[in-house]
């Protein structure tokens, strides 16, 4: 216990150490102008369907879908549930701690980690138990098969009984002089647990945390350590056993988690994940270009570049569109064949935070002034 108390400061450190260089690098120089809005054609139609506020000055973190259900939590420790379709709050809980990471949840229960490193599971928006963690956590829970998984930032992955609480295994592995100050990769595929590992994808046993498999997505590269880092980013796209993913500003991958090899790697440049179908995977570069990559080879489908330096989210996928969200709060709906514009929609002039989620043929989208929008296109 002493040890790890000890390597929590230390990673602390490390992380805000990444943190402060990736900021003065973003600052330095002159800032990109971004691109004008051109006006909005109207192939599409993207009607607002309701509006609900997380809190006047929260900062969401990543929303989770789980059935019809959509569930959310801000940084000042509010988690809520709603019905994706028509935006009806199921559930409201106020921890009245703040959060670090956000909200995972199999339905049943849902499970937050807070900055003094209590992982809480609800059910119900009400506290099950909690459980003190040694390091900070980024990385959403994951709860699948009555347990809950939690990854660190230090990329230890643990596993607790959904229903106790009680600590089932551990594993801690060997970890980079620096880490991404941001949420990571940890899905469930079948009967492995796939975690997000530097620039690897590792295929763990759940039932005791024995790797399975070990597939390389991306290498450092570089002159020093910032140059160097490659981590993975939080959002990716699934189809059956093939998983898509992000290397922080160094790559997109698609690898097949049954076998547990690395079926295609391709240079890019962003950090924000990922999403896809079983056609195409689509993301967002650092510099504002939208790009497609054909899923089986990896090859580029269209690049759309009318959207540059605006601070772009994650991609979602709604009926025919790929969406991305920008710095000024507005939806751009791009057509999934030719990256073309084919609507926009406002919410409420704030940034929007993280990728938009699909529930129930909803859009639903949430701003760094914590409100909560559900679109639908017609």
């Amino acid at each position: 216990m002493r040890d790890a108390t000890r390597r929590l400061p230390a990673m602390q450190v490390i992380l805000l150490v990444l943190l402060i260089s990736l900021l003065q690098a973003c600052a330095s120089g002159d800032k990109p102008k971004p691109s004008a809005l051109e006006p909005a054609p109207s192939q599409a139609a993207v009607k607002e369907q309701w509006r609900v506020n997380l809190g006047a000055t929260a900062l969401p973190l990543q929303a989770h879908v789980v059935g019809t259900q959509v569930l959310l939590a801000s940084t000042q420790g509010d988690v809520l549930a709603l019905e994706g379709r028509s935006g009806t709050v199921v559930w409201r809980a106020s921890l009245a701690q703040a959060l670090s990471a956000g909200v995972g949840s199999d339905g049943e229960t849902a499970a937050v980690v807070t900055r003094e490193n209590q992982l809480i599971a609800l059910r119900d928006g009400k506290e099950l138990w909690r459980q003190k963690m040694p390091s900070l956590t980024l990385t959403p829970p994951l709860v699948a098969g009555a347990r809950v998984f939690l990854q660190s930032a230090d990329r230890t992955v643990s596993a607790f009984d959904a229903s106790t609480g009680r600590k089932l295994w551990v594993q801690k592995r060997p970890g980079d002089a620096l880490v991404l100050g941001q949420p990571g990769i940890l899905i469930a595929v079948g009967d492995t647990l796939v975690s997000g590992q530097s620039g690897r994808l590792l295929g763990l046993n759940p039932q005791n945390g024995a790797t399975r498999w070990d597939a390389a997505v991306a290498m450092g590269r570089g002159v020093n350590e910032v140059e160097r880092l490659v981590d993975m980013v939080y959002g990716l796209s699934r189809v059956g056993d093939n998983l898509c993913v992000r290397a922080f500003q160094s790559a997109v991958a698609c690898v097949d988690a049954q076998r547990g090899r690395t079926v295609w790697t391709k240079a890019a440049a962003g950090s924000s994940g990922i999403a896809g179908n079983g056609a195409a995977v689509f993301g967002a570069e650092a510099d504002g270009k939208v790009v497609a990559w054909r899923r089986a080879d990896g090859d580029k489908l269209w690049t759309n570049e009318k959207l540059r330096f605006r601070g772009l989210s994650g991609p979602a996928l709604v009926a025919n569109s790929v969406v991305v969200g920008d710095f000024e709060g507005f939806l751009h709906f791009l057509s999934l064949q030719d990256g073309s514009v084919l609507a926009r929609a406002a919410t409420d002039g704030s940034a929007i935070a993280w990728a938009p989620v699909v529930v129930d043929e909803t859009l639903v989208a949430v701003t760094t002034r914590g409100a909560v929008i559900g679109f639908r296109p017609e």
